[in-house]
Order: C-alpha cells, then structure tokens, then sequence
C-alpha cells in the first residue's frame, strides 16, 4: 500500500503548518474594556447591521489585493514555500519522515518559527505513518492532537482538506475585528473576548454557517490591509459609521488620505 499523502489532504497538512507565519511574539492581548454597541444586545442573536458592515467589506476586499490571497493554506503546494518541497519530492509522509530536519528547515525558510516548524512536519508526517496510513486525521479531535496544530488550524485543515465545516477558523485578524466591530463578547458579559476561541464560540452563535468558510480570508486581508493591528485606516474604511471602533486608535497618516490611493486590483 502506497504511504503517499492524497495531494489535497498533504498540501493542507504542510499548509496548515508553515504557510501562515506567526506573529504571535508581537501580538497584543485584546483590550477586556467594555463597549457600548452591544450592551443591550443578546449574545445569540446577531448585531444590528452586521450584514451591511459585512458588505462593505467584502466591497472594499475585491478591490485591494490582500497577502491571504495569494499566501492562505488553500494555496500551499502551489505557492513558496510548499512550492520548495513539491520541487524536492517532499510532499509524502513517507518522504518528510526520512528527511533531514536540516534540509526542510531551509525549505521552509523564512517562514515564522520555521526551526520549531520543521520539527513538527517530522513528528506529524511519522504520526500519519504510524496511525493513518500516511494520510492525515479526519476528525477534529485527532487533528488537535499534532504538534503545532491549535484549533485554527485544526478548523482550517477540515475545511479545506475534508471539506467538513466544523467551525469557524479564527486568527489574530478575526479576533481583533470582531471586536473592533462589536460583534462578539465574553460568557455573560459585555467585554470584548480575551482569546481567539473565545471569539470563535462567541461568533458562531450567530453568524449563519455558509458565511464560516469566507469570513476568516474576508478579514484576514481587511486586517491585513485596512484594519490593521496597529493605527488602522478607519478614514480608508467604507463602515467606519457603523463601527463602535472607528477612530479610536491612533491614525495613520495614510488613514486619513483619500481611498483611490490604495493598492487596486487590475480591471
């Protein structure tokens, strides 16, 4: 029986791992301060013109070329650094178990943590031999199980690999919009969510599943390019009016230039 990983489940499984470089050392805890826009709002039902906002934004997206567009997990063996691996026969279990750690460190180079990622693509890749045939996990809870696998990535290998929605994939980006917007808030309060996961459960109460899959790539590149971590272009934000954020951070100067002088997409 061939150990080769299917080319769909593998490209997820190393995607899931090194395509998203982490900035977790440079992250900042969210603010727990509380917020006006939802203090009489009930947690399960969904914000006052959420659809709008979501709109917007998705207007503002298709015009502004974001790195999630091209560098997400669903593009991993397609795009640098996957591409590096294809290109040395490493996109099999098997192949990955009996590498150097050496050689796929520099393949994976420079994504974030790549040392610690390299480590883990050896652990995971004899995992999947030794209990799966050298295919990946099918369920959720398994996946949690790797090493360097979280619950953002587990959500996003069973989206993209198994196209099984089981949840909504929730990273720094999510987390910190959602708050910004309003849209979510602790168990029983009005503070805004202190972790991802919490986020995650708080914003599944209500957003409808079809929207699960494209809400993580939508604010991904708006945080990635409107609205960012630090000093975001509310004056750049098409639904800064119905944002209980807006202008409240320091602004950037370009934040407060005109919007045709973002970057545009090609007509």
């Amino acid at each position: 029986m061939s150990l080769a990983l299917p080319p769909r489940n593998l490209a997820t499984q190393v995607g899931s791992i090194i395509t998203r470089t982490t900035t977790s050392t440079t992250r900042r805890r969210m603010s727990k301060t509380s917020f006006s826009s939802i203090t009489d709002q009930n947690p399960d039902e969904p914000p006052a013109n959420w659809e709008k906002v979501l709109e917007g934004i998705r207007k503002m997206r298709s015009s502004e070329d974001a790195p999630v567009d091209t560098m997400g997990c669903e593009k991993a063996g397609i795009l640098l650094p996957p591409k590096r691996l294809l290109q040395n026969d490493l996109l099999t279990a098997d192949a990955i178990d009996k590498a150097d750690e050496a050689t796929i460190k520099s393949l994976i180079y420079p994504v974030g943590f790549y040392t610690r990622k390299a480590n883990n693509l050896k652990k995971i890749a004899n995992i999947c031999l030794m209990n799966y045939n050298g295919d990946i996990p099918r369920s959720l809870k398994e996946l949690l199980l790797l090493p360097g696998i979280g619950p953002k990535m587990a959500h996003l290998v069973m989206n993209v690999g198994w196209n099984d929605v089981q949840g909504i994939c929730v990273d720094t980006h999510v987390h910190r919009i959602c708050n910004r917007l309003g849209w979510v808030s602790r168990p029983g309060t009005k503070q805004k969510t202190s972790t991802p996961e919490e986020t995650r459960e708080a914003l599944q109460k209500w957003l409808p599943k079809e929207e699960w899959v494209p809400i993580n790539p939508l604010l991904v590149g708006f945080g990635q390019t409107v609205c960012t971590p630090l000093r975001p272009r509310c004056g750049a934000c098409t639904v800064s009016e119905l944002c209980p954020s807006a202008f409240k951070e320091t602004a950037s100067p370009s934040s407060k230039s005109n919007k045709s002088t973002s970057r545009k997409k090609p007509s």
